[in-house]
């Protein structure tokens, strides 16, 4: 087993087939996949945003960790396998390495969007339309920091 997949050595697994839509956005499932091998799609409304093929990739995670509906639908690609995490609190609370790979996921996606946004802000900063709002975004972005019992 890979490196990227020992921490999931022993969890259940479940096959979805090309086509399932294993995550729907705007629904909850409660439950944490872990890609083992094959390939997903995710998309927000119909829309495309990236296709995932690398082991160890973890979806429902926002979900779970802000008690909130999927953002997000995956649909599987190709026949692919899955660690399932049918308890993720309590799974995250008991392995702190998935969790911190957890943290970094997030933090880097975060770091990405922030990115893009200044990016965004430098070169519609004089414009009076919708993509003037950028800085009204990005500062709500940066700053939004209620607790978990928010």
């Amino acid at each position: 087993m890979t490196p990227e997949l020992e921490a999931f050595q022993g969890m259940p697994e479940r096959s979805f087939e090309a086509g399932k839509v294993l995550v729907s956005e705007g629904h909850r499932t409660g439950v944490l996949y872990i890609l083992k091998e094959g390939a997903v799609e995710v998309l927000k409304g119909r829309m495309s945003i990236n296709e995932i093929r690398s082991a160890g990739s973890v979806f429902g995670e926002i979900s779970i960790l802000l008690d909130r509906p999927h953002m997000a639908s995956i649909k599987v690609l190709e026949p692919s396998i899955f660690f399932v995490a049918e308890n993720p609190k309590e799974f995250l609370l008991a392995n702190p390495e998935v969790s911190l790979n957890v943290a970094r996921l997030l933090a880097m996606r975060l770091n990405h969007v922030t990115n893009y946004l200044v990016d965004l802000k430098r070169q519609f900063s004089s414009e009076e339309s919708h993509l003037g709002m950028v800085d009204e975004v990005l500062e709500e972005l940066l700053h939004h920091q209620r607790g978990p019992s928010s």
